[in-house]
């Protein structure tokens, strides 16, 4: 038994923290509710134990102070029966006593649990009765239905007792940390450990993201608390299946090689199956742009996009880096998400390198941000506090896209198959001799798109000097089918150069405005390294520059080596081939046209004069049919690359094909049977009916270049060799013959019907153009003839010759190239 002074049951507090020293030795654990209750409880046998309150007989101490019930206007607040000091009453605000007190620790005594997450406080030496909730943590709650009652969730009694028989009017260290909302957030020391972190660990609560962040004692601690818990399965977490349970343990860990950079929040890399996997970086958003924008390209038109993307470039591309992955994101439709655009299914990983989180530096540079999840949503980066405290950091610091300056703006102009951009473009390039890029993207082995960033725009390169071999395309006439090993270049290609810094020299444009020219990389020619590997062959074209010895020298390594392109190649011997060679011939085979259509860069279109009556018999019945149903103007939404019909300036329907929209006003087609160009208004375009698509009747204008001929450079007198192919055989009937391939279209000799003179010849000999000197042996007299035409303008000083041979001077600025 213990006797009470009644000096010291004058005061309630002293009353109370006396009465709960003496009884806690006696008693199971209780609560003293005033100097003259207690709370006592029985044995705990599978739970929870009963509870009692029990008065003191004969004696009352004084009561402590009581706040109104918000929401019950009948009820008023009470003050202290006796006011130990009226400065110290507990009716001081929660935020204004926060802010004196921060971060201090303060001896204290728990004098009631709400729930195992949320506690009553009596801080000393001063008598401060403040309510605390755990930082960092959430436990199961007592929920107050509308009668008044309270109806617990799962386990939150046996957290609130947990936290009650190791606290309850206990002495305790508290650390007050935050005051959000009128609510103070602090950590509470025992001697015999962290409540926060042990409530966590025997699965009694679970990690909040909203109170993380103030915890001063580590979060990582209270993640790896929680952490085991899953891993047992331990109350709250009894159905707990992690999002990555059903993969591997060689699936969630492992090095890979990154090959591209998608965005800013994705990469591709390559495992060492060689299996190409698409990581997307866990619980980061790229950049977005607000309200809706109908054309643009993510990558320029972005804020910080760009600079995202480079950042993860220049750190990643063709390095190693350790891949966790923390959670599959499952495949959505359209309709799941309520109008947004489907995505398939996503893995979504912490890749870092060199002991880097790459989503945690993206963050800190304010070139991302962090998703914020449901507290129930589990599929989030295994480092996501560091995420949110690296985004913390960088609103803090003004970074990116926290920044308050003006967003970057690049002005990228994009010129691939733009063909007047790329004349104004080509005698810089050609100028600048080797000028830095970036490779953007790779069509195939041989085509690549360059961002070329001293100049701030995009090309279409095309390597010179070799065959490669090519993909499967949508061709007018059907689905080209690829050839062989053109899929093995691509990725060779892809491999070596993709998104990488590079070297290029540009040496001519093709009609379609796309540059050929030479790329190197660290030292390699990329058309070298494709002929080495046998995934392309040298190109008659190679003979005019510098790199065919090293060119031959590598076909003839893979030659040897009989593989890929070269894997059925079978050496002559050298006497047969001298031999064959000598007795091949030029093969003439002229075959009636009608030339249509003639360029300013000398090509020119022609169809068949067999297959005429089947094109007219065509027009005929289409323009009947539409004369029937008239198309509805407007109605036609025209996108690059469809067939549709246009309406020419005669008022008559042609078959046509979108090249390109610059506008509904502004739509550039081109007629496929007669190889002409238009920009016409899209009320003027109408879908093509079924019945005349170019699977009824292929498209009848095939483009074609005059063989042995070199056109002029200067644009002055490449106008007068095209009017005088306007002149002389523009809409008439002539005979033409195929020579040689070319990499654009067939080089053909054209003969008039009725003289049979040569065409080409003719405008040798009146000096409107060169002589391109061709070396096969089978083509030597027509060479010949072509150049004994030439030595006749030269001495005639016709045209282009009217200065002498101006070939002599090797100045660019002349116009002239050899």
């Amino acid at each position: 038994h213990y006797y009470i002074p009644v000096a010291e049951s004058k005061y309630f507090a002293a009353t109370t923290q006396y009465l709960q020293r003496a009884l806690t030795l006696i008693c199971f654990p209780l609560q003293v509710l005033s100097g003259c209750a207690v709370i006592v409880r029985g044995q705990p046998r599978g739970g929870p134990p009963p509870e009692r309150q029990i008065n003191l007989s004969n004696i009352r101490a004084g009561a402590l102070a009581r706040r109104a019930v918000q929401g019950q206007p009948d009820t008023k607040d009470t003050p202290d029966e006796v006011n130990i000091n009226p400065a110290q009453s507990c009716s001081l605000w929660p935020l204004n006593f926060f802010y004196f007190f921060i971060y201090l620790f303060f001896t204290s005594i728990i004098e009631h649990v709400r729930d195992g997450s949320m506690l009553r406080a009596l801080l000393l030496p001063d008598y401060y009765l403040v309510t605390v909730m755990l930082s960092g943590i959430k436990c199961p709650t007592f929920k107050r239905e509308a009668d008044g009652s309270e109806t617990p969730e799962p386990f939150a009694a046996e957290a609130k007792f947990f936290t009650e028989s190791r606290l309850l009017q206990r002495d305790v260290q508290i650390i007050l940390e935050s005051c959000p909302n009128q609510v103070i957030l602090g950590t509470i020391l025992h001697p015999n450990g962290n409540i926060t972190e042990l409530l966590l660990k025997e699965g009694f609560a679970r990690c909040v993201d909203w109170s993380m962040a103030v915890y001063t004692q580590g979060a990582e601690k209270l993640r790896a608390a929680e952490r085991s818990a899953k891993e047992r399965k331990v109350r709250i977490w009894k159905d707990y299946v992690a999002p990555t349970a059903n993969l591997d343990q060689k699936d969630r860990q492992f090095v890979a090689k990154v090959m591209q950079v998608m965005n800013a929040d994705a990469i591709v890399v390559k495992l060492n199956s060689g299996e190409y996997k698409t990581i997307h970086l866990s619980s980061i958003r790229p950049p977005r742009l607000e309200g809706e924008v109908r054309r643009f390209r993510p990558l320029y038109d972005i804020p910080y996009m760009f600079e995202a993307r480079e950042f993860l470039r220049k750190k990643l591309i063709g390095k190693k880096v350790n891949v966790t992955v923390d959670y599959i994101r499952a495949a959505t439709s359209a309709m799941e998400t309520g109008g947004i655009p489907a995505f398939p299914e996503r893995t979504c990983a912490t890749v870092t390198i060199g002991g880097i989180n790459i989503a945690e530096a993206l963050v800190s540079k304010g070139l991302a941000t962090v998703i914020r999840y449901r507290q129930d949503d589990d599929q989030r980066s295994s480092h996501y506090d560091e995420l949110l405290a690296a985004e913390a950091r960088a609103i803090k610091n003004g970074k990116g896209l926290h920044s308050k300056k003006e967003v970057p703006i690049h002005r990228v102009a994009d010129i691939s198959g733009e063909t007047q951009k790329a004349k104004q473009f080509l005698p810089f390039l050609q100028r600048a001799g080797r000028s830095e890029a970036v490779v953007e993207y790779v069509f195939s082995g041989s085509r690549l798109k360059l961002y070329m960033p001293k100049e701030t725009c995009l090309i279409t390169f095309l390597l010179a000097g070799i065959e490669c071999p090519r993909g499967s395309r949508n061709m007018p006439g059907g689905m080209q089918v690829a050839e062989p090993y053109s899929e093995e270049a691509t990725i060779f290609t892809k491999e070596l150069v993709l998104q990488r810094e590079v070297e290029v020299e540009v040496e001519s444009m093709d009609k379609a405005g796309n540059f050929i020219g030479w790329l190197h990389i660290e030292g390699v020619n990329l058309s070298v390294a494709l002929v080495d590997n046998a995934l392309s062959k040298v190109h008659f074209t190679a003979e005019r520059s510098s790199y065919y010895k090293t060119l031959l020298s590598a076909e003839e390594t893979a030659r040897q080596s009989k593989e890929k392109l070269w894997a059925n190649y079978e050496e002559k011997p050298k006497e047969e081939v001298a031999q064959l060679t000598e007795e091949k011939e030029r093969v003439a085979k002229y075959r009636a046209v009608y030339v249509t259509e003639i360029t300013d860069g000398l090509h020119f279109y022609a169809q068949d004069v067999e297959t005429g009556t089947k094109l007219e018999s065509l027009m005929e019945s289409m323009r009947g049919e539409i004369a029937a149903q008239p198309p509805v103007e407007g109605s036609f939404a025209p996108r690059r690359g469809d067939f549709c019909i246009a309406k020419f300036g005669d008022g008559e329907w042609y078959r046509a094909r979108v090249e390109k929209v610059e506008s509904p006003a502004k739509v550039h087609v081109f007629y496929i049977d007669y190889g002409n160009r238009e920009i016409l208004s899209s009320t003027r375009l109408a879908a093509l009916p079924p019945a005349f698509s170019t699977r009824t009747l292929p498209p009848q204008a095939t483009e074609y270049t005059f063989a042995f001929i070199q056109v002029p450079q200067d644009e002055d007198a490449r106008t007068d060799a095209v009017d005088s192919m306007v002149r002389d055989i523009q809409n008439t009937q002539c005979l033409l013959n195929v020579e040689y391939s070319g990499a654009v279209c067939p080089h053909v000799t054209l003969q008039f019907t009725d003289s049979k003179d040569d065409v080409g010849l003719g405008l040798v000999k009146e000096g409107l153009v060169m002589v391109d000197v061709r070396k096969e042996k089978h083509l030597q007299k027509m060479v010949t003839e072509y150049l004994n035409g030439q030595e006749s303008a030269k001495s005639a000083r016709l045209n282009i010759w009217r200065y002498g041979d101006f070939r002599d001077d090797d100045a660019d600025e002349f116009g002239y190239r050899r």
